[in-house]
């Protein structure tokens, strides 16, 4: 069986179904794919017979993304909207006993907040009165109290400092440290408090959080401070709390991260480097420590990926994991010496796992190329997944093309797969137009999943009802392939990926269905890296659209909010090995560029700082290249608005319809756009 069938027998398999055809199928419009509503994390209940999930969706009105908390019983699948309103509800957790659902939201003041709510229905309450914004939250197991993370509130010097001098920020300085906190459950439900504050100083900056099982103290990970390239530094400590003492438990160079009890509450399992420094592109693995320190030992060497801990339950150690585009549940016994694979068939796309207080069930979320992204429940100990949502029902009235896996060999003999959507109607006998999208990461991973939130930037299905292909590349360096594939880029960034891309273009020039005239590439972050690094290297292309892109690792290491990256890939810095940066940077193959090129590019990002683009877009104007250049006011590295997001993709769609299919070019600081409708007040003031 071909991995087109094997993907439709999977669809079969875990009753994820295909699409009924509806009887007037149309394509996609871009506000279609920015209000289409998407499941997101689950989370079961205790007993197992509720989980609850968010669903979130692009609301113009408000020019916001939205989620908000549904519950479906797991038994019927009646499912019902817990929340609503114009603010998101997000991060639903479960009390220990069930009785009620706590979540964050930022209904009041704009900023996070702890809210409770009985699931039988009712208003939610609000618990917490934090002058910062919470970022985490937890229970703790005998439900009487929680805890959470914030930053501290700003002090009165540095108010009166504002007031006086105006506001400025001194750079790798006056970090606001995230700290932690606890309150009472019922004393909460009188009236929001504060809670009382354990952590405090600035010896480190809290992450992840876990409660001991019998409540006496908490294990949570921390960095030196909260700035992004101290995430070298992230350590294990415990805090007891009758008397606030911390204590650092695991102290090794890498990041170690989310900490997790055994149910005895004698060790903790948590992430870890296991030492490496230099761990990008390194497998990270799961490590266990005595609850009073001592040394870790790791007990996922035989996985080769990187495993998200979800829980620590009698039978073993949950984690979820990444095989190729496949995504699973797995269990390790806590010595290490067995893993074992839960969730199936093998090429499951399945992730946000959850599990009951004993273990017996799980609910999680899954996709396949025929259908969204669903929510399913499931016994532990015997796989049988069943459907509890119905997201993919939206899909019906669109024409959407068909999602499969293909591989080729590259350059240098590396087999690279891509996941292939190809028009309704395909016709193997045809010529199409091809449209490479890229993902970022590097260390991301294109799936064959049907209308993904990670649509937003580029609307291949769009293109696909115009008559396209559209190949997505998991170049080296993806996740899902295992360490060694993912260290095929290090020191060769660029080069190396320009020859994946390539190659996947000439596997399908092969086999006589595209148009070599009509092919083009874009791609977002490390994606608009690649984009870039093709359009200043590579004549193949009609067509390029860089999306938060680098152009200049020299440019990217003295000004981005994370340099370690780039040491970690590239193995030093400019002045020491200017060589390395010479060879992966697009700027240097500059006097080649011939490809129009759109550069789209956020005008506060700091991951990639806005310097890169201007320096393609000067460079590409220095040679005479075709070059549009758009920055989307006010965001960063991502855009995160409906309106801008769809600039986004209307300003892609133009720009690759006019040099792919002939359509005219826009004039991007004067479109067309839609009249207002008049209210009812306008339309009796025009006398109408």
């Amino acid at each position: 069986m071909n991995r087109r069938g094997v993907f439709l027998s999977l669809a079969l398999m875990v009753t994820l179904g295909a699409i009924a055809a509806p009887a007037q199928p149309r394509v996609p419009t871009v506000d279609d794919l920015l209000t289409i509503k998407s499941v997101g994390g689950t989370q079961i209940s205790p007993d197992g017979k509720w989980v609850a999930y968010t669903v979130g969706y692009g609301d113009f009105k408000q020019d916001a993304f939205i989620n908000q908390i549904w519950l479906v019983a797991s038994d019927t699948g009646k499912n019902f909207q817990l929340t609503r309103g114009d603010r998101s509800s997000t991060n639903p957790r479960w009390s220990p006993d069930g009785q009620w659902l706590a979540f964050l939201s930022n209904r009041q003041d704009d900023r996070n907040q702890i809210f409770v709510i009985n699931p039988a229905g009712g208003e939610a309450q609000q618990l917490t009165k934090s002058e910062t914004p919470v970022s985490n939250f937890a229970w703790s197991e005998d439900g009487q109290t929680i805890a959470y993370t914030a930053t501290e509130p700003t002090p009165q010097p540095l108010k009166d400092r504002k007031d006086y001098l105006g506001d400025y920020d001194v750079v790798r300085e006056g970090y606001s440290y995230v700290h932690l906190w606890t309150f009472s459950v019922r004393e909460a439900m009188n009236a929001p408090l504060v809670g009382k504050q354990r952590t405090k100083k600035k010896d480190f900056s809290i992450d992840s959080l876990a409660w001991s099982p019998d409540g006496s103290s908490i294990a949570f990970s921390a960095t030196l401070n909260p700035d992004l390239i101290q995430g070298v530094t992230s350590d294990i400590y415990l805090i007891k709390l009758a008397d606030d003492s911390v204590k650092k438990i695991v102290d090794l160079p890498g990041p170690d991260n989310g900490p997790r009890f055994s149910p005895d509450g004698k060790q903790i399992v948590f992430s870890s480097a296991m030492g490496n420094k230099v761990y990008f592109a390194s497998n990270s693995r799961l490590a266990v420590v005595p609850v009073e320190g001592g040394k870790a030992n790791s007990i996922s060497e035989n996985f080769d990926e990187n495993p998200g801990l979800v829980d620590w339950k009698a039978d073993g150690i949950y984690f979820t994991g990444l095989r190729r585009t496949a995504s699973h549940l797995f269990r390790v016994d806590p010595t290490g010496s067995k893993i074992a694979k839960i969730s199936a068939p093998d090429e499951l796309m399945a992730g946000s796992f959850s599990l009951t207080r004993s273990g017996d069930r799980m609910a999680f979320v899954a996709g396949s190329p025929t259908s969204m992204n669903e929510v399913f429940v499931s016994d532990t100990r015997k796989f049988s997944a069943r459907k509890l949502t119905n997201m993919t029902e939206q899909a019906q009235a669109f024409t959407l093309g068909a999602r499969e896996v293909i591989s080729w060999k590259s350059q240098d003999g590396t087999t690279i797969e891509g996941v292939l959507i190809k028009p309704a109607n395909f016709d193997a006998t045809r010529k199409y137009p091809l449209l490479c999208i890229i993902h970022g990461g590097p260390t991301g991973v294109d799936r064959p999943l049907l209308l993904t939130p990670d649509s937003r930037y580029y609307p291949a299905d769009i293109w696909a009802a115009r008559g396209a292909l559209i190949l997505k590349v998991n170049y080296r360096g993806s996740a899902g392939y295992g360490e060694t594939f993912r260290k095929l880029n290090v020191r060769n960034l660029g080069v190396g990926d320009a020859w994946d891309v390539l190659s996947g273009v000439d596997y399908l020039i092969s086999k006589g269905w595209v148009d070599k005239s009509k092919v083009a590439c874009m791609g977002w972050s490390q994606g608009g890296y690649i984009s870039a690094f093709l359009t200043t290297s590579s004549d193949r292309f009609a067509a390029i659209s860089v999306g938060a892109g680098i152009s200049n690792w020299s440019t990217y290491y003295y000004n981005t909010d994370i340099t370690p990256f780039t040491i970690n890939y590239l193995g030093n810095d400019p002045a020491v090995d200017p060589e390395i940066y010479q060879k992966t940077s697009p700027m240097s193959y500059i006097k080649s560029a011939k490809t129009p090129t759109l550069i789209q590019h956020g005008e506060l990002d700091r991951r990639v700082p806005i310097a890169n683009a201007y320096e393609l877009r000067q460079g590409l104007e220095d040679r005479g290249v075709k070059v549009e250049m758009v920055v989307y006011k006010g965001f960063g590295h991502g855009i995160t608005k409906p309106k801008s997001m769809r600039a986004v993709m209307q300003h892609n769609l133009a720009w690759f319809n006019h040099y792919i299919w002939g359509d005219p070019l826009p004039d991007f600081t004067a479109p067309d756009v839609p009249k207002k409708k008049e209210t009812k007040e306008e339309k009796k003031a025009d006398g109408n």
